[in-house]
């Protein structure tokens, strides 16, 4: 007899639907799994055996093949072992197998039957409700799973007992709820911030449109703490970027308890990170930092730290918004929207400019390091600060500074502007950063002033094409939060004071 369950691989964040094909049959005793299945796959028959043993069920003495089609699609993750548990179960006729028809199957066996939580529950889900099927899956998921639709019929049980006896109606299983993971502990405050009234300014509008922000200035300057505090200006996320955010999270198996949150995700690793870890890729093509930071922001401090290769592959996510991994069997896309925030010293020491200070190599400390940083990479990034050491009256002195919450308010009306622009010309964009180049020129509308300005100020800092949009990108932003229709020669002359130290000795 051949029993069909259907489950789930997992190409990017989409699920693919998988048939899970059991034959129990005459022949020499074995347990068999073919359809291209990776070494987590291939040990779930041992899991499955001690499973069903220890839910009172044992094996036949005959050969059991699980088939997983399409074949040549590559099977990787042990949240197999439940529909192939299943398919046995159904084969032997230990349940009955019109039951499972309704439903997509995933999760992973303890060698006690019970169930563990596995990556991947929300695009699992989502797929399974796009095929008009339900979910089973593990109860430590099922909060997770629960986001997909309020009708679904969704089945979270503990063990493999507790779903037989669901499917026999000796117990009835509730269906999961689903629920927000509350924020942890309070976001760092921009109150805290003394001084630095430039590098408020630069984060407040880097919020504000979702530019990319670099911070260069001496070590203990205050770089990395006011990186930290961007996330307490940042709205929340929407419903639409929640579940996108959401998806990503659980496939890199990052959502507790199967809940959510609407904080932004902020990201920051080490410089020591390997390519694979920033982009994603690896044996299974997981999602990388740029990826999880998708509708966030990612952090890397002490830029020039970081492999100059492994920085240059942020190029395409950071134009795209998409990382892209290929390989030689397949090929993987994942979300990649973000807004890269990056700090660094001038120079190895990093005291280069200080008065009083005098480095024993000269001009090429700051050359070599600075160039690590390449300049298509600059090029990118949308403002580019001096962030200079704080002066001890800044420490001492009694005022105090904004609060986020004043800043965030004022970040959300800019957003506001912006989302009722872009809805108006039917775009799917959130913020300035994010809009195409063919419509840059039409939502900026500088006025003559503002244009002859611009046109003779980008012929002699010799902006490229990207550059050239990317300052009126900016100059929205600023007219954006002035609340002005019309960009001005003020923001324009703003934007371009941002583009950083090498455009004005460019100029000179």
């Amino acid at each position: 007899m051949v029993s069909r369950i259907t489950t789930v691989a997992f190409r990017g964040i989409e699920a693919v639907p998988v048939d899970v094909q059991v034959h129990v049959g005459p022949g020499m005793v074995a347990f068999t799994i073919v359809g291209l299945p990776d070494k987590a796959v291939a040990e779930s028959r041992e899991r499955v055996r001690a499973a069903l043993a220890a839910s009172g069920l044992a094996l036949p003495a005959k050969r059991v093949t699980v088939n997983l089609a399409p074949a040549d699609l590559p099977k990787e993750g042990s949240h197999y072992d439940l529909p192939i548990a299943l398919g046995v179960m159904a084969a032997i006729g230990a349940i009955p197998a019109e039951f499972l028809e309704r439903y997509v199957v995933l999760g992973e066996l303890g060698l006690d039957g019970t169930l563990a939580p596995v990556a991947g529950v929300l695009p699992a889900a989502m797929g399974a409700n796009g095929i008009g099927k339900g979910l089973i899956c593990p109860e430590a998921s099922g909060g997770e799973a629960a986001w997909a639709d309020a009708d679904m019929d969704i089945l979270a049980p503990r063990s493999l007992i507790q779903l037989a006896n669901h499917f026999k109606g000796t117990q009835v299983l509730s269906r999961p709820v689903a629920r927000l993971r509350g924020n942890a502990g309070v976001l760092p405050d921009l109150a805290e911030v003394k001084g630095q009234e430039s590098a408020r300014r630069a984060l407040e509008i880097a919020a504000a449109g979702g530019h990319n922000l670099l911070m260069t200035g001496p070590p203990g300057s205050g770089k990395s703490m006011l990186a930290q505090r961007l996330p307490s200006i940042l709205p929340a996320l929407t419903p639409r970027e929640l579940l996108e955010v959401s998806m990503i999270a659980s496939l890199a198996g990052e959502l507790a308890e199967g809940k959510l949150t609407d904080r932004r995700p902020f990201r920051a690793p080490h410089h020591s990170a390997s390519m694979a870890a920033l982009v994603g890729g690896g044996m299974r093509a997981r999602p990388g930092e740029v990826s999880l930071a998708h509708n966030g922001v990612l952090f890397l401090d002490e830029l020039p730290e970081f492999n100059p290769q492994v920085l240059d592959s942020l190029r395409q996510p950071l134009e795209s918004g998409e990382a892209v991994i290929a390989r030689a069997n397949h090929r993987v896309t994942y979300p990649a929207r973000i807004q890269l925030v990056a700090a660094m010293n001038p120079c190895r020491c990093g005291h280069a400019g200080e008065p009083g200070h005098q480095c024993r190599r000269g001009e090429r400390c700051v050359t070599d390091y600075q160039a690590r940083v390449s300049g298509p990479l600059l090029d990118r990034i949308d403002v580019r600060i001096e962030v200079p050491a704080v002066t001890a009256a800044d420490l001492i002195g009694p005022a105090a500074s904004e609060p986020s919450a004043v800043v965030a308010a004022r970040v959300a009306e800019a957003r506001s502007i912006q989302a009722a622009r872009f809805l108006e010309l039917g775009l799917a964009c959130r913020t300035n950063a994010q809009a195409p180049a063919s419509i840059v020129e039409t939502m900026t509308r500088p006025d003559d002033k503002g244009l002859a300005f611009l046109r003779d100020v980008a012929e002699r800092l010799a902006l490229s094409a990207r550059g050239y949009h990317r300052v009126l990108k900016l100059a929205r932003t600023l007219a954006d939060l002035d609340g002005a229709d019309q960009v001005g020669r003020i923001h324009l002359a703003e934007a371009l004071s941002y583009r950083g130290e090498d455009m004005s000795r460019k100029a000179a």
